[in-house]
């Protein structure tokens, strides 16, 4: 699965066949606080946690501010 496709939308929005292609990954979603108020969005995609750090040290983002969550489907 090319999991681009699903960076930065709510998994809420997902169809059928991408939750059931990403159960058992795990999922990064920015952390909620006061100051930033963020949608639900997915901003990593991965087999384990360290996958999705990667990620998003990839992409400039700090993994603390992050949470993950490994995706039932």
């Amino acid at each position: 699965m090319d999991t681009a496709k699903v960076i930065g939308r709510a998994p809420e929005r997902l169809t059928l066949e991408e939750r059931s292609r990403l159960a058992g990954y795990w999922l990064a979603f920015e952390v909620y606080t006061p100051q930033t108020q963020p949608l639900r969005r997915i901003e990593a995609v991965g087999r384990d946690v360290a996958s999705c750090v990667e990620a998003l040290e990839k992409r400039g983002l700090d993994p603390r501010d992050f949470e993950f969550v490994l995706f039932q489907g």
